[in-house]
């Protein structure tokens, strides 16, 4: 009976010491510096172009640096439209096991609140989007950054180089530039928010330099349409524009400015290898910070803000090298400069008293921050002498038309 007894004792020993190795063993590892592990993190990825487009090839590079760096499984899905095909391929990355799926263009929105109703355990994440604080969806998020802030500084740099030709006589298609003809071009999308908040940006930081400039604007009607941009560019230079910026994401503008040797300052990376004579700067927002945070949350189990907003400080508003063949001299400098001040908060981007509208100052002014099908003001957004961009929400909602700047067309 004794012997029964330790052979018992001996069993129930094993026993505890298998249950105790298999206890250890379902522990979640962690990294050396104890973050959270992000293995079980798998982010599927939705960009409405591919790498020919300068503005989904920003979001491609920072979605793999992310990923990359942090060790988790991405999944990525290029050349979707926005339509329901949008759905369908949140639904397959979702199926494929992506706990959290982001998509890239504004078009995309409403497909991905679709999936974000129908797959509750996934995050569903979204640029530019405007709908995330009223739809209450606690899977739902939109992100954007103060890509302002950088569009102004691109602006400086693209004023300094009109006080340069204007200083020095500059020729451009047989004209001198002078500072009676400062007039600059800028090659647009389409006729929302995001795109006026965008070149009236740039505009004002022009004038912050150069103040007698003027600009024109030509829309496209396409995010992304090289020959339409090409021919937006060209037009704007044969009307007598000095320099050309733009927010459309292609090297159709950049490529006419190259052609026609008309100083140039593009968006979403540097165009200096394909244009290195008239290429000055490129302000861009860098996705990275966004998507290293997202992941974070998923894996250490924390809510995803509804609105999150990049900034200058957080690294997600960036400016490309000058190239100092085509910039004026002190460009960077003067860059420099002026960043400070933003950070500072000396200078703001849409001080209400460096621009009126029709003659008048803007002291008061209801934004479409809750978008509606109406699209009617909803919050006030002027504190302190200055229109409140991205406070109230992340995607920008500034569509006021300012004082000198003209737009040739329309395109919603």
């Amino acid at each position: 009976m004794k012997k029964v007894t330790k052979i018992l004792a001996v069993v129930l020993v094993l026993a505890l010491a298998i249950g105790v190795f298999a206890a250890c063993a379902k522990k979640e590892p962690t990294n050396n510096n104890n973050e959270p592990e992000k293995a079980k993190v798998k982010v599927g990825f939705i960009f409405l172009h591919d790498e020919n487009s300068t503005y989904d090839l920003n979001f491609l590079n920072g979605a793999k640096a992310a990923c990359e760096k942090l060790g988790v499984e991405y999944v990525l899905k290029t050349n979707i439209d926005e339509s329901n095909d949008c759905y369908e391929a949140a639904a397959d990355l979702a199926d494929q096991g992506c706990n959290i799926v982001f998509a890239d263009s504004f078009g995309h929105e409403d497909f991905l609140i679709q999936a974000a109703k129908e797959y509750k355990d996934v995050q569903f994440c979204h640029a530019t989007g405007t709908k995330a604080h009223t739809e209450g969806l606690d899977n739902y998020h939109n992100a954007f950054a103060s890509i302002y802030e950088g569009r102004y500084l691109a602006g400086v740099a693209a004023g300094m180089k009109l006080n340069e030709m204007i200083e020095k006589g500059t020729e451009i298609n047989g004209t001198k530039v002078t500072a009676d003809n400062a007039k600059i071009g800028y090659v647009g999308a389409f006729t929302y928010a995001e795109v006026i908040s965008g070149y009236t940006s740039f505009f004002l930081g022009a004038r912050s330099v150069c103040p007698t400039v003027t600009m024109e604007v030509q829309f496209t009607g396409s995010w992304y349409d090289e020959t339409a941009e090409k021919e937006a560019a060209t037009l704007l230079i044969n009307n007598g524009c000095n320099l050309i910026s733009q927010h459309a994401d292609s090297m159709g503008a950049p490529t006419a400015c190259e052609t026609a040797g008309v100083p140039d300052v593009s968006y979403n990376g540097s165009t200096a290898e394909q244009c290195p004579n008239t290429f000055i700067v490129s302000s861009r927002i860098n996705w990275e910070p966004y998507f290293e945070y997202i992941i974070g949350c998923v894996a250490d189990g924390k809510a995803i803000d509804t609105d999150w907003t990049g900034t200058i400080a957080t690294g997600s508003v960036v400016l490309t090298e000058v190239n100092e063949k085509a910039a004026a001299e002190g460009t960077q400098a003067k860059i420099d400069e002026v960043k400070a001040a933003i950070e500072a908060g000396t200078v703001k981007v849409f001080d209400t008293s460096t621009f009126t509208v029709d003659g008048k100052a803007v002291e008061s002014y209801q934004a479409d921050v809750d978008t509606d099908e109406a699209y009617e003001g909803d919050t006030e957004v002027i504190k302190d002498g200055a229109f409140l961009e991205s406070n109230f929400r992340s995607a920008p909602y500034f569509d006021l038309r300012i004082d000198g700047i003209k737009l040739l067309n329309e395109k919603y």
